[in-house]
């Protein structure tokens, strides 16, 4: 149930100072989303007649003893999304998503983003171990050619043309994606198609008996809305997204499409053997929330946002937030050819109630498997932490406007909100008056407890995303390391974030 513009006012004045109040706040559509629904004009197709596109993987112009060298080019073009209608996107490249790129653990890759866009770009690589000048800062911007400067906001660096992003690669093996992330236009970028997948590959994932090849298929679920042209519905209330930020009133709370998109296609079908298959699972949504299931078929949770688990785990569902990722494999060994599985979604009603259709073609020998004990996770023992830190996530009046807040402030780059030293362990809670999907830059956590007691299941693991429930709080430990600099935590709900639900961290 989507929280109505009646109701989401109606909470909007109530401030979550802690626990103690949490209990009485209650609040309608707690269990679906915190967004409003813009509705297509476009005539939409019949669900599962397209079939799921695999994003292609991008091949390094280069490569040397130190890493590998990729180019991509940010443009627009125009692609058939809905059959029989052309759609304008910015693409990686062109095209939607943007292509894969794969990366070896502690092997560096740099990738060089070249914009011939019209409007300045920077990217963020989600779930990234990055250099603070390489995290894709919303002002460290790349900016056109033929852009006027005047229009650049300051407080960032500014190249012109293109730029190299660098990745170390210090880090597990992992599905990450990346994406724009421009001060204030980051959900009309992302919802025009800059958004790619990274795939980061190590020798423990590589040894283990799992799925691999065409039975690893990486799936960005999305929900778009479409004019009758066939164009993109956004309320944007710039759709050149050139000076002035945000969308119309009514779409404050979050933006929802009518169409559900996998890979960039519409309620696709999958051909699928009788086998086990490894499925990497990222909500690119700008607000929309999943409850994700194949009725009949148990998902087996072996992998969260930043790598494996220590042990896989069976979820007959999978609530999924924007910016999640989770690596799950589906056992369909046992189902026959001719056989239709259909990827349903729990928080979704109409053509959003479903998301994917398995199509099992024929039997196939298969020798993979989930073994018992997947990787090595260290736990953080929050007793050692050396201080808690308070996040509240909320809604308030900033000047002469409503916006959405954290720890009662807009986002001003140039304040510092937390000072963290490298390598100390420190308990952060989130607390939440709507939903709230948090992402915190540069390291990964993992959750300890929602409202003092135990995670829920999908919060196994490494997060760098934790999906904060309507008057909840969620503690999570997290350690950073390697590199100084200043990093966000910020809501993932674009619409949110740009509208200023950002603060800055310094680590030193």
């Amino acid at each position: 149930m989507t929280l109505s513009r009646r109701g989401f006012l109606g909470v909007a004045g109530v401030s979550v100072l802690g626990a103690a109040s949490l209990g009485s706040l209650v609040l309608p559509g707690a269990a679906g989303q915190t967004a409003e629904l813009m509705r297509s004009r476009a005539r939409l197709p019949e669900p599962f007649t397209v079939p799921l596109p695999i994003p292609p993987v991008a091949r390094p112009v280069r490569s040397d003893a130190s890493g590998d060298y990729y180019e991509i080019t940010q443009r627009e073009a125009s692609v058939e999304i809905l059959p029989g209608l052309r759609t304008r996107i910015l693409g990686y490249d062109g095209i939607f998503p943007g292509p894969t790129i794969v990366s070896r653990s502690g092997r560096r890759t740099v990738v060089t983003h070249r914009n011939e866009l019209s409007v300045p770009t920077a990217v963020h690589l989600h779930g990234g171990h990055t250099p603070a000048a390489h995290d894709g800062h919303p002002h460290d911007l790349v900016v056109p050619p033929d852009w006027g400067m005047a229009h650049t906001m300051g407080g960032g660096t500014v190249t012109v043309g293109q730029r190299d992003y660098e990745y170390p690669c210090r880090q597990r093996a992992a599905t990450l994606w990346y994406h724009d992330h421009r001060m204030d236009f980051t959900g009309p970028a992302v919802y025009r198609g800059l958004a790619g997948f990274h795939l980061v590959h190590d020798d423990e994932d590589d040894a283990l008996p799992l799925p691999r090849e065409e039975r690893d298929i990486p799936l960005m679920i999305t929900d778009r809305s479409f004019d009758e042209d066939g164009s993109f519905r956004y309320p944007a209330l710039d759709l050149a997204m050139r000076v002035l930020p945000g969308v119309e009133d009514d779409f404050m709370e979050g933006v929802l499409g009518d169409v559900v998109l996998v890979n960039g296609a519409p309620w696709p079908v999958l051909e699928v053997e009788a086998a086990r298959y490894r499925l990497r699972i990222l909500n690119g949504s700008n607000a929309r929330r999943y409850r994700l299931s194949v009725p009949g078929v148990p998902f087996v949770h072996i992998g969260s946002d930043s790598g494996l688990l220590a042990r896989p785990a069976t979820l007959e569902s999978l609530t999924v937030a924007p910016g999640e990722r989770f690596d799950v494999v589906i056992d369909l060994s046992g189902q026959r050819p001719g056989t239709e599985l259909t990827v349903e979604n729990g928080l979704g009603s109409g053509g959003t109630a479903s998301v994917l259709r398995l199509r099992v073609t024929r039997r196939a020998s298969d020798d993979s498997r989930v073994p018992d004990r997947l990787s090595s996770v260290p736990r953080l023992d929050p007793v050692r932490a050396v201080r808690t830190r308070q996040w509240r996530f909320t809604r308030g009046e900033a000047g002469d406007h409503t916006s959405w807040l954290i720890n009662d402030a807009t986002f001003d780059p140039n304040r510092i909100d937390a000072d963290v030293s490298l390598g100390e362990l420190e308990i952060w809670r989130f607390v939440s008056e709507l939903h709230h999907p948090v992402h915190v830059h540069l390291d990964p956590f993992q959750v300890i407890s929602r409202r003092g007691k135990v995670p829920r299941p999908e919060d196994a693991g490494w997060k760098d995303t934790v999906d904060v429930n309507p008057a909840e709080y969620v503690d999570v430990a997290v350690r950073f390391s390697d590199y100084a600099g200043k990093y966000l935590v910020h809501c993932h709900n674009l619409e949110h974030e740009d509208m200023a639900m950002m603060a800055t961290y310094r680590t030193s």
